[in-house]
């Protein structure tokens, strides 16, 4: 029987929700507009798989870094959805997906990715890319504007670095992630992935369905 997962991806300006029978990827929804509600884009998705809400079983979502506000709005939804469906919840990190998006586009060996974290700063994590595995290297950890300029990567909505390759976590490689494990979180243990405390951020209520 296979497992039918909905995935969330609203880390970056790109985002995207997919839906899938474990690997295999029946729709996916993107947009850059930030206006479109999280529920709006679901209903696309499952409509694209001819599925409805009741069928899913998983919903595995990105839990940053980046995007507070989006990725907040991905841990409501999946909680609303948990109290709504008992539904199962897998959280995956921003670089983990970025690192899979990469090596789907045919990148290998040791790559650096970064995510903007402000302030000048940037989200740093090496990984090892082959054709069939990917393994972390070096832990994530914030670094300043000045090693930033001196990494050749990848990463999402950076255009002051010119070393910077644009990309963008993919959702669908976000649910093939997913497909593969059973660490599920309960709702209200997932917490965004930061390295510093966050200021002044009303948190997003849950989202009953």
């Amino acid at each position: 029987m296979y497992m039918k997962i909905l995935a969330l991806e609203f880390s970056s300006n790109q985002r995207g929700v997919a839906v899938s029978e474990d690997e295999n990827i029946l729709s996916t929804v993107n947009t850059d507009n930030f206006k479109t509600s999280p529920l709006s884009l679901i209903d696309e998705a499952l409509r694209k798989a001819c599925l409805d809400r009741n069928t899913i079983e998983t919903i595995t979502l990105s839990i940053g870094p980046g995007s507070y506000t989006g990725i907040r709005s991905a841990i409501a939804t999946a909680q609303g959805w948990e109290l709504a469906r008992n539904i199962k919840i897998l959280p995956i990190s921003s670089p983990e997906i970025l690192a899979a998006t990469a090596r789907f586009q045919g990148q290998t060996g040791m790559t650096d990715f970064i995510i903007n974290a402000q302030r000048q700063e940037y989200y740093h994590s090496t990984w090892n890319l082959t054709e069939e595995n990917q393994n972390e290297v070096k832990p994530l950890s914030i670094i300043d504007t000045i090693e930033a300029t001196k990494l050749s990567a990848f990463g999402p909505d950076i255009k002051e670095l010119p070393k910077v390759t644009q990309l963008y976590p993919d959702v669908a490689k976000l649910a093939q992630l997913a497909a593969n494990r059973t660490n599920f979180q309960l709702g209200e243990e997932i917490e965004p992935i930061y390295l510093r405390a966050t200021e002044f951020v009303k948190s997003i209520p849950f989202r009953r369905l």
